[in-house]
């Protein structure tokens, strides 16, 4: 098996302690990081190879920033999502690893709705769109890992009225991520159970995390040929539950290798 993993980790540095004991604790041979909030030489390369990844990063001061790990080989395809030369956000890292082809994504969050940012958001979905259509022309397997910042449906909301102005929860946010996964992409969590009230991320405000005020916007989109080897889909509540914790928590998936 092969265990491939997500996690918006709200600032690696901030954040490093959690990391290492995670990977320490759960070994996934590939993870796919968001939000480092670094440029690439201040990622904390060396503390991460001594467990064992190689690391590759796209990283940006502040905001933003995604990182690959894994246990194989990193061959990088690219560093930035086609469409947009202008566009100088560290939102997009692919790369061909382990058997498996992969891409770290940070959608846009969108917010202010409406607003510039929000059609930026819609911008960048069109073209995961169109470049979804390009690998899935080929025959590789291909796990779309990463904080989509878009709630789907009602069930993936502790209070879907709580979020009606927001740009995670609108319909055209849901129907510009459905426009991709119709294409033939698997929602590995979703194939595992349809259960709702299942989050991956918890405010830090107003008891977010106690109270299960969640929502469910981390996940790994497989092409058919990596669906077809899925065996287990799960999210990792523990590390949100860790002191100084990322409002997010990992998703991991596991494929037959």
């Amino acid at each position: 098996m092969i265990r491939i993993a997500t996690w918006n980790v709200n600032s690696v540095k901030a954040r490093l302690v959690n990391l290492e004991r995670w990977l320490k604790e759960t070994i996934p041979d590939i993870v796919l990081l968001q939000e480092l909030k670094c440029i690439d030489e201040a990622f904390p390369r060396v503390e991460i190879e001594a467990l064992g990844y190689n690391v590759e990063t796209v990283g940006q001061k502040t905001y933003n920033g995604v990182a690959i790990l894994s246990k194989f080989p990193i061959d990088v395809e690219l560093r930035a999502l086609p469409g947009d030369d202008n566009d100088k956000q560290a939102r997009y890292l692919e790369a061909f690893t382990g058997s498996v082809r992969v891409a770290s994504i940070y959608l846009p969050n969108g917010n202010p709705y409406p607003g510039e940012k929000f059609d930026y958001k819609l911008r960048w979905m069109e073209r995961l769109y169109i470049h979804t259509l390009n690998l899935l022309s080929g025959e590789d397997a291909f796990v779309l890992g990463g904080d989509y910042n878009v709630i789907q449906k009602a069930g993936d909301v502790y209070n879907p009225e709580a979020f009606k102005n927001d740009a995670l929860y609108q319909l055209e946010s849901q129907t510009a991520l459905r426009k991709i996964t119709n294409l033939g992409l698997t929602d590995a969590f979703r194939a595992m159970t349809s259960e709702t009230g299942l989050y991956s991320w918890w405010g830090y405000m107003a008891g977010g995390w106690p109270k299960d005020h969640g929502v469910l916007i981390d996940h790994l989109l497989l092409s058919p040929q990596a669906a077809d080897r899925l065996r287990d889909c799960q999210i990792d509540r523990n590390p949100r539950g860790w002191s100084k914790p990322s409002d997010h928590t990992p998703i991991w998936c596991e494929l037959e290798d």
